[in-house]
């Protein structure tokens, strides 16, 4: 019987790329006014790439919290052909577009229908949310897209000492609610850190691939909307 489904927090319940790009555009704005289409475009791209990179840097411990976003700047002020920044500039360039990002935080269309659909069709099911980030600035994002009552637990790597794909952040979620990996779902965009993690640490692994990129390889459930999650839920149940 399913008992528990863990959600990641950006890119499954928050639209994290849709406030990256308004964010970014709207600091690009003040930093290089005038700036053209081709080349904001560009900058947008690398903006993401830069992310993708240093991020998951950040998540497999090697860089701090601070200096994931630090990379990124001078990341950016290369793409420039830009001298690096020193510390308290590139905090302080971070810190603008920091503003802009948390202006444009919102949750995707489906997961307030989904998360109603879910509670109606499977009312005794705890929720948690597991990110690999700080707890604070998480637990503000689930704060400022109206989620913060709908999970039991927020359990986020930056407090923890470990990140997805390690199994045990998974298993320490599963603890605080009370219930067994195996009568846990979760729920992430992330292929390899979401889906394949959880299948691999004991659970059912549902991967929401909002973009339909590829079929879901054995032992992943594949969805492209949350819509869709109660129904896969109920296949759990009666596995």
């Amino acid at each position: 019987m399913l008992r528990a489904v863990l959600f990641d927090l950006d890119g499954t319940l928050m639209d994290h790329e849709a406030a990256r790009t308004a964010g970014l555009q709207a600091h690009l704005s003040g930093w290089l006014p005038g700036l053209d289409m081709e080349e904001s475009s560009r900058l947008e791209a690398e903006w993401q790439r830069l992310e993708a990179l240093h991020y998951d840097e950040y998540t497999r411990g090697e860089c701090t919290f601070a200096e994931q976003r630090r990379r990124r700047v001078q990341g950016m002020r290369a793409a420039l052909e830009r001298a690096p920044a020193d510390e308290l500039t590139a905090d302080a360039w971070f810190a603008s577009y920091l503003h802009h990002y948390r202006a444009a935080w919102s949750a995707f269309d489906d997961v307030l229908p989904a998360l109603a659909a879910l509670a109606a069709a499977h009312p005794s099911v705890a929720l948690g949310v597991v990110t690999n980030g700080e707890g604070e600035p998480q637990r503000a994002k689930l704060a400022a897209i109206g989620l913060s009552e709908r999970f039991r637990v927020v359990v986020a790597s930056g407090e923890e000492g470990m990140a997805k794909p390690d199994a045990r952040i998974f298993a320490l979620a599963c603890d605080r609610l009370g219930v067994a990996q195996e009568q846990t779902a979760h729920v992430g965009d992330r292929l390899d850190l979401d889906a394949e993690a959880a299948v691999a640490a004991g659970l059912h692994g549902v991967w929401l691939d909002r973009l339909g990129t590829a079929p879901s390889p054995a032992g992943v459930v594949r969805i492209q909307t949350l819509h869709e999650l109660p129904a896969v839920l109920r296949g759990f149940d009666r596995q």
